[in-house]
């Protein structure tokens, strides 16, 4: 009954949303959110936690990643809609789960946005004598705009600057594999080399920021072209991609001399690549900061989709579900998180509140995976054996981790 009046309100006043997302532009979009301002900023923090072991922290983050992406796309290829986690929690387990998932996607946006726009500030003020806030409101008004306009234009952008990331990991990769030797190999991936796992498990927590965001692709679908093909496909690439970029990136870290600088600089990426290739950091630093930039507008137009989503799916005010009839985005939903994350920038502190986002996406995650579970059981299209055992194991993985997070925060 859900499903049927939702198609009805698709058709009728509130609009539809323009399905202009191919392939590859949808891995684009996921590789933006996912290889941006995480890796940038974090490799030197888990190669302090795990040491030589670095690699193999990243390894299990993305494992752990990875069981909740093939819960994804069971779940998108089902149920290909705006809302994403806040229509599978729903179906699996009930609305009022359903919107907790939903509105925890949604806050995990608004304030990562808001960290990464504040990390921007302080990088362009370090340049330009502006205001570090004003800085950071200016530039998520302006993102807020590009997300407004459209989401091909939005998702273009963010293809163009993917390419710049991506490209800066495979420089800094090609650059810096000579470094690594197969005797490096071995302990890299020993869980036990220095006697106990405490490290490496510190480390995948940590490592985990870096691969948030593959979850943004499913709620892109109702933009996609095919979206029950097209959007597992996404999935699958954008987590292939980024964990062997990310694991080459360890390797080649855990294997230079210079560790402890590498650990204490803020802008790791600058210190392995000037040691690996000899040449100015100063390009890879500008491309770091068209990173965070990149990571606010994915973001935003990701949280607008879940509370369009959830507004659609009569979770949220009918208000929300309005989709602009000229530029067929949903401008409301996008104004509202827009003043989400201007309030968060302007008034509030985000140390903690950027450590908890880890928490809240593994317990997102964690419903997700207990859906699939349930759905396996109660949905005919998605009875296999298969997607009850890895929903569990996805479940079990989150959980922990999550647990394992909130431990560290306490």
């Amino acid at each position: 009954m859900t499903d049927t009046i939702c198609e009805r309100d698709h058709a009728t006043d509130r609009g539809k949303l323009r399905r202009t997302l191919s392939t590859p532009l949808l891995v684009f979009y996921g590789l933006g959110v996912t290889v941006g301002a995480g890796i940038f900023a974090l490799v030197g923090e888990i190669l302090g936690s795990a040491g030589s072991q670095a690699p193999l922290a990243f390894l299990v983050a993305g494992l752990i990643a990875g069981l909740t992406g093939i819960s994804y796309m069971a779940l998108v290829a089902q149920f290909p809609r705006a809302g994403g986690e806040a229509v599978y929690v729903r179906q699996g387990i009930g609305i009022a789960a359903g919107r907790i998932a939903g509105l925890g996607v949604v806050v995990t946006g608004v304030i990562s946005s808001a960290v990464v726009s504040l990390a921007f500030a302080g990088y362009v003020t370090t340049l330009i004598d502006l205001p570090e806030r004003m800085t950071a409101i200016a530039i998520v008004i302006v993102l807020c705009t590009v997300a407004w306009w459209g989401v091909r234009e939005s998702v273009i952008l963010a293809a163009v600057v993917t390419v710049l990331e991506v490209g800066t990991l495979i420089v800094v990769v090609a650059f810096g594999f000579q470094h690594v030797k197969l005797d490096n190999l071995a302990p890299a991936f020993n869980p036990f080399a220095d006697g106990a796992m405490g490290p490496v498990l510190a480390g995948a927590g940590i490592a985990f920021f870096a691969f948030i965001g593959f979850e943004d692709i499913a709620n892109m679908a109702e933009e996609t072209i095919n979206p029950r093909r097209t959007a597992p496909r996404a999935i699958a690439w954008t987590l292939g991609v980024t964990l062997i970029a990310y694991v080459a990136l360890a390797l080649i870290a855990a294997a230079l001399p210079n560790r402890g600088e590498i650990v204490s600089s803020s802008a790791p990426m600058t210190v392995i690549f000037s040691e690996v290739s000899g040449l100015n950091s100063a390009p890879i630093a500008t491309i770091a900061s068209f990173a965070m930039v990149n990571g606010i507008l994915v973001q935003i137009v990701m949280a607008s989709r879940v509370l369009y989503g959830m507004a659609v799916d009569g979770q949220l005010p009918k208000l929300l579900a309005s989709v602009d009839l000229r530029h067929k985005t949903p401008a409301r939903a996008i104004i509202l998180v827009g003043i989400g994350i201007v309030v968060l920038t302007a008034f509030f502190p985000l140390v903690t509140l950027a450590k908890a986002t880890s928490v809240i996406t593994l317990t997102v995650f964690t419903l997700v995976n207990l859906a699939l579970v349930r759905l396996s059981v109660t949905n005919p299209n998605l009875r296999r054996k298969r997607w009850m055992i890895n929903g569990a194991v996805g479940a079990i993985a989150s959980s922990a981790l999550g647990l394992q997070q909130v431990i560290d925060l306490l």
